[in-house]
């Protein structure tokens, strides 16, 4: 029996891939036998990525800029990485953000930026996916990068809103493009330590260990299983699925510390090893435990507030 979680000779691509949950998955690719190109607007972050992948896995990848807001830059990247690679097997659309605000005040600006990214950035990049994989007549795999903040009310409107879009587009489209044979899932992850939270304080690090039954707060490490499962033979006959990857966060209704009754997997110093070394190849300056509250001093407010109150 062949191994169906190899990857070897597929050719991908994955948005945001400059770090965080988007590097994460484009490491992933790469260990299971992946070529990968790495898709992003962060042209020093992305060449390092995909020099990475060359010299640890012997792989083919390389940096394509992308906006994934703009048609036309999304359009011309996809197409890029057929041209390079002579076909494309797996698409990662992974590229997000968020922005902080009370939904009273929150501008109409920012709302536009948010649902650009996460829900029309999300859409043109599968478009040109699935337009990809039509015309090849050999199927193909999509996979959407969600969140838990689909399921539970812990952001804002626009970036929670965007998230469970991202969900039902996911499930729209899978039903649509099965007849390509396109598979299209998503993956919902918690609180992760990515750049995006390099400046949330360890106190609230240590609040979503004791509310998470698994014990840690998510590394990129811990979406690796999962975006090789959907990327690979293993899930030929799963779609328009949102796979949640939480560590159980989301099953815990009470605002009170969860017991344990042996260590967790992943220590406190574990947690932010990659957390380090992205911040690292980004430039970015921190402390041991991967922090720099200038770097998001909005995410840094917030929850410093939060702990106030």
């Amino acid at each position: 029996m062949k191994n169906l979680f190899d990857l070897t000779g597929r050719k991908a691509l994955v948005t945001g891939a400059s770090g965080g949950i988007g590097k994460g998955y484009a490491y992933a690719l790469a260990s299971a036998g992946a070529d990968v190109a790495i898709l992003c607007r962060n042209a020093d972050a992305g060449e390092k990525v995909a020099a990475e992948l060359k010299e640890t896995f012997g792989v083919d990848s390389f940096f394509q800029s992308c906006d994934v807001s703009v048609e036309s830059s999304v359009d011309a990247a996809v197409a890029a990485v057929v041209e390079r690679f002579g076909k494309l097997d797996i698409g990662v659309n992974n590229a997000g953000i968020g922005i902080l605000g009370g939904d009273a005040d929150y501008s109409l600006d920012d709302w536009n930026k948010v649902i650009g990214v996460n829900l029309t950035g999300m859409w043109l990049c599968a478009r040109a996916e699935g337009r990809v994989f039509i015309k090849q007549g050999t199927g193909g795999k999509i996979i959407n990068t969600a969140s838990m903040s689909a399921r539970i009310s812990n952001c804002n409107v626009s970036y929670n809103a965007s998230k469970a879009a991202v969900v039902e587009m996911t499930r729209m489209l899978a039903a649509e493009w099965g007849a390509f044979n396109i598979n299209v899932n998503s993956i919902s992850p918690s609180y992760l330590l990515s750049p995006m939270h390099a400046s949330t304080p360890l106190e609230i690090r240590q609040k979503i260990r004791e509310l998470t039954p698994l014990g840690h707060v998510e590394r990129p490490e811990d979406l690796y299983g999962p975006v090789i499962f959907l990327a690979s033979d293993a899930s030929n006959y799963v779609t328009g699925h949102d796979l949640l990857v939480d560590g159980g966060h989301t099953l815990n209704a009470w605002m009170a510390p969860l017991g344990r009754a042996v260590p967790p997997r992943v220590s406190p110093e574990e947690e932010s090893k990659q957390l380090k070394k992205d911040l690292a190849m980004l430039g970015v300056p921190c402390d041991e435990n991967g922090i720099n509250f200038d770097l998001h001093p909005e995410i840094a407010g917030a929850y410093r507030a939060m702990l106030d109150n």
